[in-house]
């Protein structure tokens, strides 16, 4: 027995490095890929020698976690043979293989209907005569196409009035390999948290959950998510529905109402999610006037302003998710206001301009005026003291003499001195003098 067993392993090396042996190889590609439920080529190639080796035997196996199997055999005498669990879905490209001579050169085998679980390294082993056995191995690697989907967390999103976050959307990119990248594209102001899970069949499960406060300038704004796999960009979008209490404001009342005036009314404006259900009207410490008409949503005033419609009003509006009221202060004048023509303002520069440049003309005015008058008061001066007055003219209380016409003055008086130029002059002109 240990003779029998040691005489067949001596003819194996025989064979194995039989000279001429090294003129064989087999081609097969290094690496192969596709995704689950679709179809791949195993490619396996015999380099034959010239002359050429005898091929006894073409064996595909696969090897996971160091352990082989048998994936299908070609054998000259004993034909095609496929194993399960690879019976139904792995077969021989070339229709030679399964002839009664086949051809064993190219022995390429075809993968349909990828599962996760055949991903592995593949061997072609060919067994010749008596160049012994050659092989190559080929890594298939198994995708998985993520299933996508974006949800709204709750089909009714409400904005209360304690503005709490809430998730609003979630993205999903289920059983994916390699797992998907998450990101979403939006104007809201939110948070993105994001979450993978990795399944026992190898896959990734990656969840992502946006975050917002709901108010009423989140109302229809649009959230997308971008799943990134691979190569592919897959988005989806929604269109958030978010409900609030009504945003009230009341209009109608422009600051002149006056009396007499006819046609005025109030109308309650609310911006609501569901729309405003009821409409209710009140007057703040008082009621209502006696000509008024509330249909709906607005106050009609029939007939003629009068004091009486002056007060506050006050409009409350309600829709599913609570109330909200809006008010005016409406105030009534005897006469219309009538606003000043367009561009009959003054701009403040011009008014600061105008009241310098005003000023300095008045200055000016000023100083001529101050210089007219001293021009006539000096001219009127010169009029009065105008002439050459001689020293023989006195002067003597009120009135005026001759020199020689009046008495003498007494002996020992003295002669006060005229200074030159002092003297009076007639209104007429004429000089007092001697001989006149």
């Amino acid at each position: 027995m240990a003779m029998a067993m040691f005489m067949s392993f001596w003819i194996f090396l025989v064979a194995v490095n039989v000279p001429g042996g090294s003129g064989q190889s087999v081609q097969m590609d290094s690496s192969k890929s596709g995704f689950v439920g679709s179809q791949v080529e195993l490619r396996c190639l015999f380099m034959n020698s010239n002359p050429p080796v005898k091929i006894s035997q073409v064996t595909w196996q696969k090897v996971l976690n160091g352990s082989k199997q048998n994936v299908a055999i070609a054998n000259p005498s004993l034909g095609v043979s496929v194993l399960p669990p690879f019976k139904d879905r792995v077969t021989f490209k070339q229709p030679a293989v399964r002839h009664r001579t086949p051809s064993l050169e190219d022995t390429t085998i075809v993968f349909s209907s990828l599962r996760l679980s055949d991903e592995a390294a593949y061997i072609c082993e060919y067994t010749t005569f008596p160049a012994g056995n050659r092989e190559n191995m080929v890594n298939l690697t198994v995708y998985a196409r993520p299933m996508t989907r974006m949800t709204l967390t709750t089909p009714t999103i409400v904005a209360r009035p304690q503005k709490r976050k809430m998730t609003v959307a979630t993205c999903l990119s289920a059983n994916g390999k390699p797992p998907s990248v998450i990101t979403w594209d939006t104007r809201l102001k939110g948070e993105a948290s994001f979450q993978e899970t990795r399944n026992a069949n190898g896959t990734v499960t990656v969840r992502s959950h946006y975050v917002v406060v709901p108010s009423r300038d989140t109302h229809r704004q649009k959230l997308t998510c971008i799943v990134t796999y691979r190569n592919e960009r897959i988005t989806d979008s929604v269109v958030l529905n978010v409900q609030y209490e009504p945003e009230v404001k009341i209009e109608g009342f422009d600051g002149n109402w006056y009396l007499n005036r006819q046609d005025v009314q109030l109308t309650c404006k609310a911006d609501a999610n569901p729309p405003v259900t009821v409409y209710q009207w009140k007057l703040l410490n008082g009621s209502l006037p006696n000509n008024v008409e509330i249909r709906n949503n607005t106050l009609f005033f029939k007939g003629p302003v009068t004091y009486e419609l002056a007060g506050t009003y006050v409009c409350d509006a309600t829709n599913n998710i609570g109330t909200r009221s809006g008010q005016v202060d409406v105030n009534v004048t005897e006469f219309p206001v009538i606003p000043p023509a367009r561009g009959s303002e003054i701009p403040l520069e011009q008014h600061s301009s105008g009241a310098a440049i005003g000023g300095a003309v008045g200055g000016v005015v000023l100083l001529g005026v101050a210089g007219a008058l001293l021009f006539v008061f000096l001219r009127r001066r010169q009029r009065t003291f105008k002439g050459d007055y001689s020293t023989k003219k006195h002067v003597f209380g009120n009135g005026y003499s001759k020199a020689g016409g009046l008495p003498s003055p007494p002996a020992n008086a003295q002669e006060p001195a005229v200074p030159r130029g002092l003297g009076r002059r007639e209104e007429t002109g004429a000089d007092w003098g001697p001989g006149a």
